[in-house]
């Protein structure tokens, strides 16, 4: 029968590959954001089907983690942190799941438009819109692998940037469109590609909020509420 040294170390292990699978992940998706922006501003149809191809890395990579987190609760019980740290994990691989098929759903977009110009108002605006959210997303990361509070409530604070850029840009694609009817093929697939990109956002504050649980314990939504509160009555 093994000691209890070496089982201690066995699950402390698990908990270093679980955050490690969560790293790599994050990396991955990282990189199909910025494929996915890359493949849509240049039109670039080789760079789009890699990125599509490249997500089914991303979905065996969730299932890996869900995996690893089950078996630690079934056969571990962990509790206190390290259970939060299960159960957050097991929320953000899903999270970033979800950023993974944005960008496979851009990417798939971007084959769209051979043959058709895209403005360049609208390629600096994609652009600026896939770095926001690509730097949400590594803060986000950054958030949890430090269980860092203040990146997270940061991160959650920059989504608003996002939000602004999107309904900026809905309203010129939308006033190009009612211009010039042959426009509206374009714009409706950037429509699109803008929305993937701002549901982005949302889930990096999905994952900036778990970071935020997995440092103090409590629901960020919760704690800002109650400081908003108490400035009122101060």
């Amino acid at each position: 029968m093994p000691n209890s040294e070496h089982i201690v170390t066995s699950y402390e292990d698990e908990l270093i590959e679980l955050a490690r699978s969560i790293s790599e992940m994050g990396g991955l998706v990282e990189k199909a954001i910025s494929n996915a922006t890359d493949a849509l501003i240049r039109s670039d149809a080789d760079l789009a089907m890699a990125t599509v191809a490249a997500d089914k890395k991303v979905d065996a990579m969730q299932a890996h983690i869900d995996e690893m987190a089950v078996s630690i609760i079934a056969r571990r019980q962990p509790m206190a942190q390290d259970l939060r740290l299960v159960i957050a994990s097991i929320h953000v691989a899903n999270d970033l799941e979800r950023i993974g098929d944005m960008a496979k759903s851009t990417a798939r977009r971007s084959t769209q438009f051979e043959g058709i110009g895209m403005s360049s108002q609208f390629k600096n605006g994609l652009r600026h819109m896939g770095e926001l959210v690509q730097r949400q997303v590594k803060l986000a990361l950054d958030a949890f692998a430090g269980r860092d509070k203040d990146i997270a409530i940061d991160v959650v604070e920059r989504d608003t940037d996002v939000d602004a850029l999107y309904v900026s840009l809905f309203r010129e694609l939308l006033t190009y469109m009612m211009e010039d009817p042959r426009n509206i093929t374009m714009c409706t697939h950037l429509l699109f590609c803008g929305k993937n990109l701002e549901r982005v956002g949302d889930h990096s504050t999905n994952i900036a909020e778990q970071a935020y649980f997995l440092a103090t314990g409590q629901s960020l939504t919760s704690d800002v509420e109650d400081f908003k509160r108490e400035q009122i009555k101060g």
